[in-house]
């Protein structure tokens, strides 16, 4: 019955159906099925038919009562009136389990399907592995290979240095013998030269002796003669000699007039040669301690003849420039409102304290490098109508024992002045330190005290004007000394802002007013100003050496013009020096401190 299901046409009646399953039990040699649902068909089949005649059972395990079961079912079922409905269902079952068979059949190809799928995939992954192990081999072949080439020109290189010593060192060698072998040939060519000078000089004597031998009796009777000669003439002169005095002696004693007269005559230039030997170093001692300038001193406003002489005019310009009032005495000192009015009553007060005969107060003047601690004393001197002078620390150490006699100099120097002086010590922690430092030698302790000795009291004829970068150093005595300190801070925005205005003026500007360069025009002000932002920091010192910098890459430039780019450049070398001095500082443990 299941042969018309799969693509056969489909039978009219049952009793066809019948007939086929009939006789496809025969084709099939009546071979056994287990399925009970055809059993009732071929019994069936038998049934109608005329009952074949039996036959040998071939196969073991054959049934034939089975098929009688289904004939006589069958034709219970023939009977029956629900057979056209069981046909049916029969055939709904046939199509249900070739539905179920067509959607085996089509699992069965999904797993076909997904196995061909996944072995694909497989595939693919085995493959994919198989390159990347084969993309590894190759890597590391190659790296081995690198590593192969590598080691090859290392080996190159240590042979090639090995046979580059090997070349050196015989080559060395060589040099070696070659400066035996010549050192063999000097030294041999001196020995020849000596043993020859030596057969020369032995020659030279034996021929001398020979001639001295034979000249002897004629050298003697020469040095008779000259002996004889020379007594001879030796006993003339002292017979002359004593008749001269002695005629001169009779004279003197004949004639007592004459004998006065020359004893008064020899006393007079006896004592015309004492008073001018002690007298010309009396004067000179004088003249140099009036109009001379010590050693000590660097620069001074006192005239000296020196300076006279040599440099009239000039000497006679400062003189007259140095007259300032108490109007010009802060002119081109830029400070803060606080410390310039600070400042404006030390130089009133020192004005006043001059002109009315007053003793002067001494000042101490601390702050960092370059922020116009001798400026301002210059300025203090001239405008108060006073000399100034100005010595260092720095020369005192040198000078070891001489440096107390330099110092007596200098006081017994300014004393001289008719103005009133102001001795300016810049540097003075350099050899006015604490006497507790155990590095500090005798001489400068010896210098120490003669300072201290000749300001321990209060003068009417001199100020004393100090300026240190460490005050801290300074000994307790010389703090006693003190009336009075000024701190000089680096200057803060507007102060570096004014320094730049005028640095730029006179550096800058002014030389452009007088021809010798051109400016290319731009906003002074504003990049000025911008200038001043950026460098905090800087000293007044630092800020002229920046005009000064200007004024250099003006004149640098092939049309000598100064261009607003070369005030940027000139600014970052000088953040890039100051940095470095910061640096410099904290490594030498003075950040922070006064002076830093």
């Amino acid at each position: 019955m299941s042969g018309w299901l799969w693509g056969k046409p489909k039978p009219k009646n049952f009793e066809e159906v019948l007939q086929k399953e009939a006789e496809e039990a025969k084709a099939s040699d009546m071979m056994p099925d287990n399925n009970q649902g055809d059993a009732p068909t071929t019994s069936r089949v038998q049934v109608q038919q005329s009952p074949p005649p039996p036959r040998e059972v071939r196969f073991s395990g054959f049934d034939a009562t089975a098929y009688e079961r289904a004939a006589k079912a069958m034709k219970e079922i023939d009977k029956s009136k629900n057979a056209k409905e069981a046909l049916e269902l029969t055939l709904k079952q046939e199509e249900t389990k070739k539905a179920e068979m067509e959607a085996n059949k089509k699992q069965i190809e999904l797993q076909l399907q997904q196995e061909n799928t996944n072995r694909a995939r497989v595939m693919e992954e085995e493959k994919r592995k198989t390159l990347k192990d084969q993309q590894r081999f190759n890597q590391q072949n190659e790296q081995y290979k690198d590593r192969l080439a590598r080691k090859r020109h290392d080996d190159q290189l240590d042979q090639d240095k090995r046979n580059n010593e090997e070349i050196m060192r015989r080559q060395e060698e060589s040099v070696k013998q070659q400066e035996m072998m010549r050192r063999e040939t000097v030294e041999y060519q001196e020995k020849l030269r000596h043993e020859n000078e030596m057969k020369s000089i032995e020659a030279k004597m034996r021929g001398k002796a020979k001639v001295e031998r034979d000249n002897h009796d004629l050298n003697k009777e020469k040095i008779k003669l000259e002996s004889k000669e020379k007594r001879r003439t030796i006993l003339e002169a002292v017979s002359s000699v004593g008749n001269m005095i002695g005629t001169g002696i009779d004279t003197l004693i004949s004639n007592k007039e004459k004998a006065m007269g020359a004893g008064g005559a020899m006393l007079a230039l006896a004592g015309g040669f004492f008073i001018a030997k002690h007298g010309t170093v009396t004067v000179a001692r004088f003249i140099e301690n009036r109009l001379g300038k010590p050693t000590l001193v660097r620069e001074t406003s006192r005239a000296n003849y020196k300076d006279v002489f040599k440099h009239p005019i000039t000497t006679a310009v400062r003189m007259w420039q140095g007259r300032n009032g108490l109007d010009q005495a802060l002119k081109g000192v830029v400070t803060s409102p606080s410390l310039d009015s600070r400042l404006k009553v030390l130089v009133a007060s020192t004005f006043f304290t001059k002109q009315n005969g007053g003793t002067y107060r001494n000042l101490l003047m601390y702050g960092p490098p370059g922020t116009g601690k001798t400026l301002f004393a210059k300025k203090l001197a001239t405008s108060s109508g006073m000399d100034y002078a100005i010595i260092t620390g720095g020369d005192i150490a040198p000078m070891g024992k001489e440096g107390v006699t330099a110092l007596h100099k200098v006081f017994d120097w300014g004393a001289t002045s008719k103005k009133g002086l102001i001795l300016f010590v810049d540097e003075a922690d350099a050899f006015l330190r604490k006497r507790t430092e155990t590095q500090m030698s005798e001489d400068m302790r010896s210098c120490l005290n003669a300072f201290l000795y000749r300001t321990g009291e209060s003068s009417k004829s001199m100020m004393l004007v100090m300026a240190s970068n460490r005050p801290d150093h300074l000994d307790w005595a010389i703090n006693d000394r003190l009336d009075e300190m000024v701190e000089f801070p680096l200057p803060g925005l507007e102060e570096r802002e004014q320094l730049l205005q005028l640095y730029y003026k006179i550096y800058v500007a002014d030389l452009a007013e007088k021809g010798d360069i051109q400016i290319e025009e731009f906003d002074s002000d504003s990049v000025l100003s911008d200038i001043a932002a950026r460098s905090e920091g800087f000293s007044g010192r630092e800020i002229s050496k920046l005009g000064i910098a200007l004024q250099a890459s003006a004149y640098a430039s092939p049309d000598k013009t100064f261009r607003p780019e070369m005030l940027l450049e000139r600014l970052a070398e000088s953040l890039a020096a100051n940095k470095q001095k910061s640096v410099w500082k904290k490594h030498e443990g003075i950040e922070g401190l006064v002076g830093t």
